[in-house]
């Protein structure tokens, strides 16, 4: 199960990404295509080419988590490397858009409220 308790960041690598990578391979990605640290309490996303697999690492405590996530209908729909860096940063909310198959601009989603008064 993916958690987000204490989760600073969602990243996502824009374009695709070779999946044969493990933890290793995709933690050097994140620390020297990126430039970005592995071991921050941040998800790192990826997809590969076809736009049906899926892989999120991210550091707990004192070991990595690999998930990983498949679809046996449709296509994840990611930005491609046309967008201006190759890493982007989303909400949890986007990313739970992405993994349900809907693109991360949603005109008919309610917008997001930050109440701040209870009456």
């Amino acid at each position: 199960m993916l958690k987000e308790v204490g989760l600073e960041q969602v990243y996502l690598a824009c374009g695709s990404t070779d999946l044969r990578k493990s933890i290793d391979g995709l933690a050097v990605l994140v620390k020297e295509g990126f430039s970005l640290d592995p071991f921050s309490r941040c998800l790192f996303v990826f997809c590969n080419r076809k736009r049906d697999k899926l892989k999120i690492l991210q550091w707990e405590h004192n070991g990595f988590w690999l998930h990983y996530r498949r679809l046996e209908k449709g296509k994840f729909l990611w930005p491609d490397k046309g967008c201006a860096q190759t890493v982007t940063v989303v909400s949890r909310r986007e990313l739970r858009w992405l993994l349900d198959g809907l693109s991360l601009q949603q005109r008919q989603a309610h917008p997001e409220v930050t109440a701040r008064t209870i009456l």
